[in-house]
């Protein structure tokens, strides 16, 4: 048995799904632009750079869903897909995915990115397993808040062993367990698994893979 675990944003995708959520409400005239976009940018660069407080942004990111209700934010969320996941829904994406499900493979996305945003991302790329940050649902509307442990840094590897320990596996049920990751945020969960890929990697996770000989993918160059 194996298992591919796979991040999100800029690795499967050559965007980050959450900033791009949060540009499309600003543009829609949702979010105000004044008071969003320069947070919105700034998160991003916190989270580029290894430094994203993960509580600030998420109150920050999961404002939009305590505010709106959920069919609006799905109507809304129809058009995101159309207008900007699915143009950015690349070939050669798609295909290492489609060669770890040819391997009889277990596959994962997991990633920081809320389940609102990236459940269906996930089901575009054919992969029905997602461990994402839960947004917190009472009385069927968003509140805000979030619901257990943040699937971001040392975050991904509880998930992760709380969503293999749901089926009585570990990673060593697994004969080999790949990760791609862009992200030095993920360098716990990429020191975990047999076999690490460093994917459109950042600086810093670029050189920690040359050190460590890690095989890096550049899946959109």
């Amino acid at each position: 048995m194996k298992l591919a675990l796979f991040d999100l944003d800029n690795t499967l995708l050559p965007i980050d799904s959450d900033h791009g959520w949060s540009q499309f409400l600003i543009n829609k005239g949702v979010l105000d632009r004044a008071e969003f976009e320069a947070r919105n940018d700034q998160f991003f660069a916190d989270y580029k750079a290894g430094t994203l407080n993960i509580d600030e942004f998420l109150d920050f990111q999961l404002r939009p869903l305590r505010d709106n209700k959920r069919a609006q934010l799905a109507v809304w969320h129809n058009e995101f897909m159309a207008e900007v996941i699915r143009p950015n829904l690349k070939p050669s994406a798609i295909e290492l995915v489609k060669q770890h499900q040819a391997d009889n493979a277990v596959c994962v996305i997991i990633t920081a990115t809320n389940s609102f945003i990236t459940q269906p991302i996930a089901q575009a790329f054919g992969i029905e397993a997602l461990i994402a940050t839960e947004p917190e649902l009472v009385d069927g509307e968003y509140t805000g808040k979030v619901t257990g442990v943040p699937s971001f840094r040392e975050g991904k590897v509880t998930r992760l062993n709380d969503w293999l320990a749901a089926k009585n596996w570990t990673l060593s049920s697994f004969e080999s367990s790949y990760f791609y990751s862009d992200s030095i945020n993920d360098l716990p969960l990429l020191e975990c698994v047999s076999h690490p890929v460093a994917a459109n990697p950042d600086n810093k996770l670029a050189e920690i893979a040359q050190t460590r000989g890690w095989p890096v993918l550049e899946l959109f160059k």
